[in-house]
């Protein structure tokens, strides 16, 4: 065997064995590559931007030079992954961006496995219906089913939210330990809030987690935005743990009163059935053990 090949294996081993905190990694420095990563630094602000940015505005962000981020988004424009703004010097996202994103979802089977259930749930509910898993420090929302009335939730596939300030964010957070929260959110100075009623320190986050974990559903009014509303219920694996979370929300307006009872079963019966599917076993009553 060549040099070269047993490089490559122990490479290989060494990518396999690493730890998901890629910074820790001993080989950090020689495998890491800083090009790449500012590459990709340029996308996570267009995106986070959520409008065209100028080179003057992508080397701010980056805090490089207007120069380097040139030969970035050139880069990224010639490949595909940035387009021009007609009639502007702007660049935002392009289109390879959208079909990495849609490849990437299309092979989680949560949505497959999820979709049905959000459709009926919509169905029963006249509410749009989400499903989210956290991603990092986000809740992010991987499918939804619109409502087909004129009270149409604003939340797409894709959105991103900060998940220790929503109700699902909550219940995404109840399967993890008070230090791994902590590591999470670490509050030397209080969270942004979204609204009035948004937890701005890790005493609060914990109490609202707890609660959430506990209760196994959230009914909100006003927490994630002001006029809105939502019902939201944790799906859980094989393992009895927390993979995602379905809500139904929308505007107030768009809740009858009388029926949110009703609306709670639903978004708890939906969930349940997603979760078996994943291969989550409910506990059985004790009065149906005989």
């Amino acid at each position: 065997m060549s040099d070269e090949v047993v490089q490559l294996v122990r490479e290989d081993r060494e990518f396999d064995s690493s730890e998901t905190n890629e910074a820790d990694n001993k080989n950090h420095g020689v495998y890491f590559v800083p090009g790449l990563h500012r590459g990709l630094l340029v996308l996570e602000a267009l995106a986070e931007a959520q409008k065209p940015m100028s080179i003057s505005d992508i080397a701010r962000a980056l805090g490089i030079t207007r120069s380097a981020a040139f030969r970035l988004v050139y880069t990224l424009r010639y490949t595909g992954f940035v387009e021009s703004e007609p009639d502007s010097k702007k660049v935002r996202l392009g289109g390879r961006v959208l079909s990495l994103g849609f490849s990437y979802l299309a092979g989680m089977s949560i949505i497959e496995t999820a979709q049905p259930d959000l459709d009926l749930l919509r169905d029963a509910t006249g509410i749009t219906s989400h499903i989210g898993i956290r991603d990092g420090r986000d809740l992010l929302y991987l499918a939804c089913a619109h409502s087909r009335s004129g009270f149409v939730s604003t939340i797409n596939v894709g959105s991103r939210f900060p998940v220790h300030l929503t109700p699902m964010g909550w219940l995404l957070l109840s399967d993890l330990a008070p230090r791994k929260i902590g590591e999470l959110f670490p509050d030397q100075q209080p969270y942004k809030a979204l609204t009035e009623y948004s937890p701005t320190t890790l005493e609060a986050l914990l109490d609202r987690v707890m609660r959430a974990g506990a209760q196994g559903y959230i009914v909100s009014r006003g927490i994630l935005e002001p006029g809105g509303s939502s019902i939201c219920a944790p799906v859980l694996n094989a393992q009895n743990k927390v993979v995602a979370a379905i809500d139904i929300s929308g505007p107030d307006i768009g809740f009858d009163e009388a029926r949110m009872d009703q609306y709670l079963s639903e978004v708890r019966a939906a969930a349940q059935r997603i979760s078996i599917r994943l291969g989550y076993t409910p506990a059985r009553r004790s009065d149906d053990l005989g």
